[in-house]
């Protein structure tokens, strides 16, 4: 018996029934010989950490574009404190916290630079259409290695996918991704808007902090407590009704008052017409495009629409800027 043997010996004495056990994965597009030290999941969790689309993550913005200060989140900061707080409820419920963890460490993956913004903007202008999770398992199953695709599991790929709010993933593993990114993201969010001088404290409305807590920390207690309460051995993941309708609540005050806010979101517009002046410009030169992304379309024929927002949605936001300043601003007014 390897090491990876014992791992699954130990996941069938230790988790619980309603976990997705390694040993049972519905495995992978391609057959591949498991690793003698690594569970299926795990696996698949390094293949994400080590990929090129993971690193790019440190330079792609989470709410804020382009903030003063060097403690905002960006877009892989965001990714880390889903994937922790997937772990805590993961093992608290005795499921796969491998599981857990791979699904987190992926599911931003397909994120365009500038947040959402750049996603709107190619979602706007491509005729295919464009989507951050649909990205997402597009960068797992072709765009990395160099047209290969990482080849993961189908259940870490099914979390990935359906991490929206409206998805419905199919192991409760990834149904921990998916309340924890709304769990990261609404108590950091908070954090940074007041930060940035959006939001007080005591602009939360009260009813909300009484419930919740009055400090990030407070708040993550609550919320992680609640639905690991609520989801001890049964095959859902669930919170209590009072706390989930607090939550709900305090995602709308988020928008009104912090994602549509005219400071957070005064630069957006150039954001999104730099997305879209790259678009434009790449749709109708696809041969200046990076190789591999030529690749794409002279060898799998991938259709240029497509190819060329793999490209786009692939910059960080640093890269994105430097080719709009080379693309379309003379080289005598670049700073």
């Amino acid at each position: 018996m390897n090491i990876r043997e014992m791992a699954e010996k130990r996941e069938k004495e230790f988790f619980s029934p309603y976990a997705a056990f390694s040993q049972n994965s519905r495995g992978r597009e391609r057959e591949e010989k498991p690793c003698d030290i690594r569970p299926a999941y795990q696996r698949d969790r390094d293949r994400i950490m080590h990929s090129k689309a993971f690193r790019r993550l440190k330079q792609k913005t989470q709410v804020f574009l382009s903030p003063v200060g060097d403690h905002y989140r960006t877009r892989m900061m965001h990714t880390l404190e889903v994937a922790q707080t997937a772990r805590t409820i993961a093992k608290a419920l005795r499921l796969n916290d491998d599981l857990a963890e791979a699904i987190a460490l992926g599911h931003d993956l397909g994120h365009t630079p500038f947040g959402h913004c750049g996603e709107y903007a190619l979602n706007e202008i491509a005729p295919c259409g464009f989507t951050h999770y649909e990205q997402s398992v597009r960068i797992v199953e072709l765009l990395e290695k160099g047209g290969e695709g990482l080849n993961l599991t189908w259940e870490v790929r099914d979390g990935i996918k359906n991490h929206r709010t409206t998805g419905n993933p199919s192991t409760l593993e990834g149904k921990i991704v998916r309340i924890s990114d709304k769990v990261a993201y609404l108590n950091s969010d908070i954090d940074d808007a007041k930060r940035a001088k959006i939001l007080t404290e005591e602009q939360i409305p009260k009813a909300y902090r009484d419930v919740l807590g009055n400090t990030t920390r407070e708040r993550l207690n609550t919320l992680i407590h609640d639905i690991i309460i609520n989801s001890m051995d049964r095959d859902e993941i669930a919170m209590s009704p009072e706390v989930s309708l607090v939550m709900k609540d305090l995602r709308t005050f988020m928008f009104e008052h912090v994602y549509d806010d005219p400071c957070a979101k005064k630069e957006e517009k150039k954001a999104i017409g730099l997305v879209q002046a790259l678009y434009e410009y790449y749709i109708v030169h696809t041969d200046l495009l990076p190789q591999e992304y030529r690749s794409l379309m002279d060898k799998k024929g991938q259709p240029k629409e497509r190819v060329v927002c793999d490209y786009i949605a692939g910059m960080t936001d640093p890269y994105a800027t430097q080719k709009f300043t080379e693309l379309f601003i003379p080289k005598f007014w670049q700073l």
